[in-house]
């Protein structure tokens, strides 16, 4: 099969970045309050998430010294739910990975599994809370404010998500996701999380939303009076700025998913894909027929959840999956489909020419193909030449340049995104 040139091209996306981020959260922390009940010598649990958040260890490390300029004792505990293969030690890890360890953010991590019951909601819903959390003095949250991969609503990830699913830990993701399936993920989120704030416990948290190339645009320090309203006023100021690729494409190649990248290794409302597999559910979001995945990030520690999201993939990839943790966190989430194997080739090549073809185009050189890092990366697309009417015909894209549609000896493409 011949492949046509590929079109670098530049989606010219707002860029919306704060210029001075460990400033902006000592600001908003001291807008807000969030010790004022606190005395002096109090202990503060600091929840942190495992998304692949920018700035995050940045964000972190100036929480942490802002409590400790006002007298109070902050400590980490990671609130991913089932993530890092629901373990303490790998909880750590992923933590640590981001650049969040106890040398660098210059106070504890207290990384365990135990809960604590903070009684039932309305519907029988039983939440929890990490432990080491509930027996400090107050409980913060800091996590990105972001749409979700599995459904559309006024709340979906964010403060209030990690609050009801990432703070309590394995036991609870399991049960939440299991609710979820018969009520909704939406309405769980929101009646846990509104059952975690009865319990005193929260202070608030620190929502961070990023523009369309992932800068940190905003830092929100929200009271726990204010988490639910604040929530639903952010998740649509991020949604405004969200990217988009730019064009209709035949085949999308995506160089790498992982968990980091994605609750579901890829953004479904970017590659528009559900997690059971359905194509394009998703409205006003450009059309994505094939799906070509290369490779596992190693910060996804061999989590593929998302894989079977994909119609072809590399089987590099199938080789680098940890099939225990991939499992655990799939079923956690209810959704066994996410994991299914697609099918898979030795090489790029063969990947490529073998479902060229099914993509309903008469005539092999008419099919389009688009390219990309991941799913979080998407300023910057390559694009085959075929496009190129279309692209030229829009002001917010920019044609940066040409380069070849390139494989190494081994029949393996060679990444135009590679460092």
């Amino acid at each position: 099969m011949l492949f046509p040139r590929l079109m670098m091209v530049r989606s010219k996306f707002e860029d919306r970045r704060l210029a001075d981020i460990p400033g902006e959260v000592s600001r908003q922390l001291a807008s807000a309050q969030f010790g004022a009940r606190l005395r002096p010598g109090a202990r503060v649990a600091i929840g942190v998430g495992s998304r692949g958040i920018e700035n995050l260890a940045v964000i972190v490390l100036a929480t942490v010294r802002y409590w400790q300029k006002h007298g109070i004792e902050p400590f980490l505990f990671p609130a991913m739910g089932s993530h890092g293969s629901a373990t303490a030690e790998g909880q750590a890890s992923v933590l640590a990975h981001y650049g969040i360890t106890e040398a660098s953010m210059g106070c504890p991590i207290v990384s365990q599994l135990e809960v604590v019951s903070l009684g039932k909601t309305n519907e029988g819903i039983e939440a929890y809370l990490d432990r080491a959390a509930y027996e400090a003095d107050g409980v913060m949250l800091i996590n990105r404010v972001k749409w979700h991969t599995d459904f559309s609503g006024k709340i979906e990830s964010g403060l209030f998500k990690m609050m009801a699913i990432g703070a309590g830990k394995l036991a609870g993701a399991q049960r939440y996701h299991s609710h979820g399936f018969r009520l909704g993920l939406e309405h769980v989120i929101r009646t846990v999380g509104r059952q975690a704030l009865a319990s005193g416990k929260i202070l608030g948290g620190l929502a961070i939303l990023e523009d369309a190339c992932h800068n940190t645009a905003k830092i929100d320090a929200v009271p726990a009076d204010e988490m639910e309203t604040r929530e639903e006023e952010n998740l649509a100021l991020a949604k405004s700025w969200m990217g988009k690729l730019p064009l209709d494409i035949d085949i999308l190649i995506l160089d790498e998913i992982g968990k980091n990248i994605s609750g579901v290794g890829m953004d479904t409302k970017t590659v528009n894909r559900g997690i059971n597999g359905d194509y394009n559910p998703w409205p006003n979001t450009p059309r994505v027929e094939r799906i070509f995945l290369r490779d596992l990030h190693e910060l996804s520690y061999g989590n593929a959840v998302g894989v079977g999201m994909a119609d072809v993939v590399a089987d590099r990839l199938l080789g680098k999956i940890d099939w225990e943790a991939t499992r655990l966190n799939s079923l956690t989430a209810n959704a066994p489909a996410g994991i299914r194997i697609p099918v898979h080739y030795p090489t790029d090549r063969e990947c490529l020419e073998r479902f060229a073809p099914t993509v309903g185009r008469i005539n092999a050189e008419e099919v389009t193909f688009g390219w990309i890092r991941n799913s979080n990366e998407i300023a910057r697309v390559a694009l085959s030449e075929n496009l190129r009417p279309q692209v030229e015909r829009r002001a917010d894209l920019e044609i940066e340049s040409l380069t070849a549609f390139a494989f190494d000896a081994a029949g393996n493409l060679i990444s135009p995104f590679a460092p």
